[in-house]
């Protein structure tokens, strides 16, 4: 490979860090939708779901894959996650087209309370949807950032330390799972928690991102387990 290639190579991965990232980011902001008001979070949300639109072309051949090989366990199961995750999107997408009251509303559809609950729920379950695909994905993210910035693979010391950050990032995310009430939001509830943005902002955004790091490290601790093999013995 030439040297011209490898920088296209390498700007190619660049941009889909980049894309990765602001997704996350487009995805947490709109999640503050009584501190943005509604404008903001329909402007977040669309950009959100454009770059989506970009992710799923360039990861296009997954689709078209999915029908060749063996299925075991565990790639079943991945499969049906992600189609699961993209069903998600899909209904996330519609009801937003119901229930705008800025970008969309020249459409004219209607909306009602039910829409509204549907909408909401679907959110949060992406949220967790996200950490667990990022879980799923973990090698590959990590090969695509060494490779993006040429970077010398994680050893010994440094790999024990990203270790220790990621375990306490899961810990603050459990921490907060009961001050957001996470668990009411993701079963259908009526949840009566509503955030301060007037006293804090930020901590509301990074619990939400601990939250994300809770299902990326259980997600990633289970394919571990799913993929861990007993050495036969001779």
């Amino acid at each position: 490979m030439s040297v011209f290639e490898v920088i296209v190579a390498r700007r190619s991965l660049k941009l889909r860090i980049a894309v990765a990232f602001a997704m996350s980011v487009l995805l947490l902001l709109a999640l503050g939708y009584w501190w943005l008001e509604n404008l903001a979070h329909e402007l977040f949300g669309t950009a959100m779901f454009i770059l989506l639109g970009w992710h799923l072309f360039t990861n296009r051949n997954w689709f078209r894959n999915l029908a060749r090989g063996r299925y075991g366990f565990r790639r079943t199961l991945i499969a049906a996650f992600h189609l699961a995750l993209l069903a998600n999107m899909v209904i996330l997408l519609v009801t937003s087209l119901f229930v705008s009251k800025s970008l969309f509303r020249i459409f004219g559809l209607s909306n009602g309370p039910l829409l509204s609950e549907i909408h909401w729920f679907s959110a949060y379950w992406v949220i967790v949807a996200v950490g667990v695909h990022f879980g799923v994905q973990w090698p590959r993210f990590v090969g695509v950032f060494v490779a993006a910035f040429n970077l010398p693979t994680t050893r010994g010391v440094g790999k024990w330390a990203l270790r220790t950050l990621a375990a306490a990032a899961a810990l603050f995310g459990l921490a907060s799972l009961p001050v957001l009430d996470v668990g009411t939001k993701l079963s259908f509830g009526y949840s009566v928690d509503f955030w301060d943005f007037e006293a804090s902002v930020l901590p509301f955004f990074l619990r939400w991102g601990g939250v994300v790091a809770l299902a990326a490290v259980c997600a990633r601790l289970a394919d571990a387990a799913l993929s861990w093999r007993r050495p036969v013995r001779t």
